[in-house]
């Protein structure tokens, strides 16, 4: 496939000398863990657990094909801004790498041509763990958040309450406020809605709602945004 994932452990209890003696052919499919800083960890790593470490996907840490390891005949080529340099041989796009200090890095191998892109790997890698992490932030920030608040509470404590909706809310979030109702507070509708309307009036940043106030459960519920 041409890329390549750096990958996060898991444990089995296998014991390590076993592992070692048992699969010589493990190594060749990791080539990048022979040698260096790397492979020193991940040989201290069994040593000290007395495990078998098999890799899961879960860092989206990418290692493409680059410089000599690209095979594609034509490439089409772009610099470290994205700027199109043009469709050329491999052997000119490496001369120009070479040129440049840098790498060449295969970034859309499916392409036709392929595309690759004349970078430092540091800077590759750096640009796509900060994409991850925004990408992961985003959808973080999309999540729901809860709000769980007492007709009968102090002022105090739903004034701590409301700090946190409004963090909640400039981070992005959907917000559900539950307001719990207990023994008799549950029959009297129309006070426990107008208890959820006096803490909605607290708010002091613009919301709207996703989900009109409903019964159920244990209370009352409520589903709000931030407006945009």
């Amino acid at each position: 496939m041409g890329v390549y994932r750096e990958r996060c452990c898991t444990s089995y209890a296998i014991p390590s000398f076993l592992f070692l003696t048992s699969y010589p052919s493990f190594y060749p499919r990791f080539p990048h863990y022979h040698t260096g800083w790397r492979g020193f960890l991940f040989l201290t790593n069994i040593l000290f657990c007395g495990n078998l470490l098999v890799y899961l996907p879960t860092l989206d840490i990418l290692r493409p094909k680059m410089n000599s390891q690209i095979t594609a005949a034509t490439l089409r080529v772009i610099d470290e801004r994205g700027e199109a340099i043009g469709v050329m041989s491999r052997d000119e796009a490496l001369t120009i790498a070479r040129e440049r200090g840098i790498d060449l890095i295969e970034i859309v191998p499916n392409a036709q041509p392929p595309v690759a892109k004349i970078i430092s790997f540091d800077k590759y890698r750096y640009q796509k763990e900060k994409a991850i992490k925004k990408e992961r932030s985003a959808q973080k920030s999309s999540g729901l958040k809860q709000i769980q608040i007492s007709g009968r509470a102090a002022v105090n404590d739903l004034q701590t309450k409301l700090r946190k909706l409004h963090e909640f809310l400039d981070e992005g979030h959907q917000v559900e406020i539950q307001m719990r109702l207990r023994g008799r507070e549950k029959y009297n509708k129309p006070w426990a809605m107008q208890k959820l309307e006096e803490f909605l009036k607290m708010i002091t940043i613009d919301y709207k709602i996703m989900s009109p106030a409903k019964f159920g459960g244990r209370g009352i519920q409520i589903y709000i945004t931030k407006k945009k």
